[in-house]
């Protein structure tokens, strides 16, 4: 062997073994990137990135930006792309060699968005300097085109409500944000901010907390409502640069306008001619049993005189474009020629889990067309190709989330006759998996399935010729990628990531392929299921298994990232991961989601159990008898539910579950969620509920189990985990309980969420691995 090959060899090899399995502090090193915001001009994407602090506690984000027009890797580079170094900071590239930057070190700064001219960009942030605290505010930066680097920064507003989720107007004017305001209180701009201070002001001096409340929806997801709405204000982009014009309500009244959001598209937009809002508003007297969001136009520049009622303003009025819907319409955006408006809609009242369809809105014939009529799986992020003729989507399915395209959406059907299911619907990236069959175990995993991951966040460059998205993949999280295949008669692949900010961390980690298989399920139905093996696994071994169990119900498991509940991790101790995608899953189709309704321990129960008997059958290196399940929110109940209904498993951990499917009702927030699922409510349809509630099964419990909840939970109040603490005690079953008083439905702080790992892990430790003494 020739020494520089030798060297080669020996360096590969130690590099290899310098790899060491994935811990929880390598995952609180990785950046969290966000969605990618293109310049204007087409130079520069700026994104923001979250860096977390265990030692702090804190996650702090910060705006980045990377060249547009560099080609910083070659084309087909794959998401698991090795690195070299760790993300640097203060203006630093992320890695040698790498062309991102950090341009706002010394500030904590969260949602660029540019101006139309790219000399600045909007972006939040709480480092204020006035000597009171402000808290969230809308910030301008003075942007460099030339150098790509920040020449000043000033405050744009100082509302004390505090900013959330700046835009800037298209013709540059205005900038319209959100802000979480007292509905009561009205007159001017001027009077309304003060009326808003005075009662913020007067609450945090006040020894009296308690509350009053007169109507339903009180608190949500994680916090109380304390008669706060979020409300769209306008502010000048050049009169507020010293924050001394007051921004004006464009929304005022006593309703949420845009509506509550865990995140995703936003749910406003404002004309190409920045003339007009479109937002999202539910007026429904009972928003608690009403999932009725609509579609509202308001201009720009005149305004609902503040407090008046429709029949006795004489100003402008929003005006309702979706009144026919009685399901939800939401995440509105104007095409670029400004004749349309493209939305996400849901046809069934009272059902969160409708299929997503995308419709179109022509704003001069007031028509609607249903885009996606033959389209059988959820819009998720959609934008609009520059010639505002396409709108291209992401589109999940089997696992993975790639972007589809609709080549022609005008919506009048004398411009181009019926919309049919082929003409008009071509699809630009559908690398679905094969089905049609059951497919034989996967001993290694297909290239083309380990290479898509998820993808989100979707937008064009300036010049249309190029996308630009997010995508993780359960190897790695979020990047920046951009796919030029949008031009004409481009048919090779092309996606190649734009960042590399988590090359350095994950480089050194050593991680295992992610499998896929597919079963018969109940009722012969084909179910998918997905399997991930520990690090240095040798396939004559026999491993103990961690079956997960996914929340929504209508959620699912995929190739992609998750910092609460990742497979990599839970799998770096020696265990093999299975994750099965049981009846109610997303991504197989809308009759597959709705045959949950109704029957949350039947069909899907036996989706799990079955894709666990295949998995032991057909994988040699499974040990049947050291398996544990784990599971929250949905997945919660589901480990709640077993409890009661088998014994084959050694140990449980139940994360935010349901117990008591009675008095679960009565205690969420959101009421038209279980009078869904439940087909009523406890006193129309009480078999309904009581034949899937878990704590009527309470005689068969003896799994050991951890029970886990937090205080602030409000989807599933900590009532329901407390319950199921106190029957676990009482039958003498093994038991634990890991109770936080600060955390909402979701585990967040980084030590938080160390404890919340250490503690799972230990728990299934405990039982499933021998002793040391043996």
């Amino acid at each position: 062997m020739r020494p520089l090959l030798l060297l080669f060899v020996l360096a590969s090899s130690a590099a290899a073994q310098a790899k060491h399995p994935f811990t929880f502090e390598d995952m609180m090193k990785l950046k969290r990137v966000g969605e990618p915001v293109p310049s204007p001009n087409g130079q520069w994407v700026a994104f923001s990135v979250v860096d977390v602090s265990l030692e702090a506690n804190t996650k702090i984000p910060h705006i980045w930006i990377v060249p547009l027009s560099a080609d910083a890797t070659p084309v087909g580079t794959t998401i698991n792309h090795v690195g070299t170094a760790a993300p640097g900071r203060s203006g630093e590239p992320s890695s040698p060699g790498s062309i991102e930057r950090e341009i706002l070190p010394d500030q904590d700064s969260d949602r660029p968005r540019w101006s139309p001219d790219s000399k600045h960009f909007l972006f939040l942030s709480s480092n204020n300097s006035n000597p009171k605290d402000l808290g969230q505010q809308i910030w301008i930066a003075d942007f460099d085109t030339t150098n790509g680097t920040v020449i000043a920064t000033h405050r744009l507003t100082s509302i004390p409500t505090e900013a959330d989720g700046p835009i800037w107007s298209p013709d540059g004017k205005n900038i319209v944000f959100v802000s979480n305001v007292d509905p009561e209180c009205t007159g001017s701009p001027d009077e309304a901010a003060a009326c808003n201070a005075k009662k913020l002001d007067e609450a945090a001096k006040s020894k009296v907390k308690a509350q009053i409340f007169t109507r339903l929806l009180y608190r949500h997801w994680n916090a109380y409502k304390e008669g706060k709405r979020n409300h769209l204000f306008v502010v000048p982009a050049d009169g507020g640069s010293l924050g001394n014009v007051t921004p004006r309500d464009l929304t005022p009244g006593d309703f949420d306008s845009p509506v509550f959001s865990l995140g995703g598209q936003d749910n406003y937009a404002i004309s190409p001619d920045g003339q007009e809002l479109c937002y999202t508003s539910n007026h429904d007297k009972d928003e608690a049993t009403s999932t009725n969001n609509d579609l509202w136009t308001v201009p720009i520049n005149t305004h609902v005189a503040a407090g008046a009622s429709p029949a006795s303003s004489s100003q402008a009025q929003p005006k309702n474009i979706t009144a026919d819907n009685p399901a939800s319409d939401s995440t509105p955006l104007y095409s670029p020629d400004g004749k349309y408006i493209a939305y996400r809609t849901q046809k069934r009242p009272g059902y969160e889990a409708d299929r997503f369809r995308l419709m179109l809105y022509d704003r001069n014939a007031r028509e609607k067309k249903d885009l996606t009529e033959y389209w059988d799986r959820w819009i998720g992020t959609f934008t609009w190709y520059k010639d505002s003729k396409g709108i291209f989507f992401v589109d999940e399915h089997a696992g993975v989330a790639d972007i589809q395209h609709i080549s022609d959406v005008r919506v009048s059907s004398e411009e181009i006759g019926p919309l049919d299911a082929g003409r008009k619907r071509t699809m630009v990236y559908d690398v679905l998996l094969p089905r049609g069959s059951i497919q034989p175990p996967q001993t290694e995993p297909r290239d083309s399935w380990r290479d898509k991951g998820y993808d989100d966040d979707l937008s064009f460059t300036p010049d249309g010729e190029s996308i630009l998205f997010t995508r993780m993949s359960i190897y790695a999280p979020g990047e920046i990628y951009i796919d030029d295949r949008v031009r004409v008669g481009k048919i090779v692949p092309s996606s190649k990531p734009l960042t590399h900010m988590n090359d350095g961390v994950l480089s050194q980690v050593d991680m295992t392929p992610f499998l896929t298989f597919w079963f018969e399920g109940s009722e012969k139905a084909e179910v998918q299921g997905f399997l991930v093996r520990p690090p240095n696994f040798d396939p004559t071994k026999k491993y103990p298994v961690k079956l997960l169990i996914h929340g929504g119900p209508q959620g699912a498991w995929g190739d992609e990232w998750s910092y609460r509940w990742n497979a990599e991790l839970f799998a770096a101790n020696g265990y093999v991961v299975l994750m099965i995608n049981p009846r109610g899953s997303t991504g197989y189709g809308q009759k597959f989601i709705d045959d949950i309704n109704g029957d949350w321990g039947g069909r899907a129960f036996e989706d799990i159990m079955k894709g666990l008997d295949y998995a032991e059958q057909h994988y040699g290196f499974i040990d049947k008898d050291r398996e544990c399940a784990l599971g929250a929110s949905y997945g919660g109940y589901m480990i709640n539910w077993i409890l009661g209904h088998t014994d084959r498993f050694k140990c449980l951990v139940s994360h935010d579950g349901m117990f008591n499917t009675e008095s679960a009702w009565g205690t969420t927030e959101e009421l038209w969620f279980n009078s869904w699922e439940f087909q009523g409510k406890p006193w129309t349809n009480r078999e309904g509920y009581r034949k899937w509630s878990p704590h009527l099964s309470a005689q068969n419990f003896k799994t050991p189990t951890l029970v886990i909840h937090g205080q602030k939970d409000y989807r599933l109040d900590v009532s329901e985990g407390l319950q199921l603490f106190t029957t676990l005690q009482e039958m003498n079953v093994p038991s634990k309980m890991l109770y936080f008083p600060d955390e909402g439905h979701w585990v967040l702080k980084p030590q938080n969420s160390q404890l919340w790992y250490k503690t799972v892990n230990d728990w299934v430790d405990q039982w499933l691995k021998p002793s040391p003494s043996h």
